[in-house]
């Protein structure tokens, strides 16, 4: 009970960039549990972590994103999330601890990035 509201009161006073951080490091969380529930043949452990990260990155990361934008790098990003979540509904249909690793890889790589721009502002832009 505590956690959650911990959780709670994070997310109530984070900015905007420190939310999308927590969407990277919620989705990295999940993929992690997934491939170890993999390892250890827990399926029902597998399906709840997966469907999490896929949650975060279709609920979370990718809605945050304007589809309508003309800007390549959102339209990247749009396009690589839905890879993501392709290769995540692969994973848990064929057991497939490389696609989670491969995701996981792909959203580390987007998440360091990110993490990266914010000791940047000058690299963040405000939404017009």
């Amino acid at each position: 009970a505590y956690a959650q509201i911990g959780v709670e009161s994070a997310v109530m006073s984070a900015s905007q960039q420190q939310l999308v951080t927590m969407l990277f490091d919620g989705v990295l969380s999940a993929l992690v549990r997934a491939r170890l529930f993999m390892q250890d043949n827990n399926q029902q452990g597998k399906g709840v972590s997966l469907s999490k990260a896929i949650n975060i990155i279709e609920n979370g990361l990718r809605v945050s994103l304007d589809e309508d934008s003309k800007d390549e790098l959102t339209q990247n990003l749009i396009a690589l999330y839905s890879y993501m979540v392709r290769r995540l509904l692969q994973a848990n249909l064929r057991n497939d601890v490389s696609a989670v690793e491969e995701v996981e890889a792909l959203m580390r790589n987007i998440a360091d990035a990110w993490k990266e721009s914010l000791l940047s502002p000058s690299l963040i832009q405000d939404p017009v």
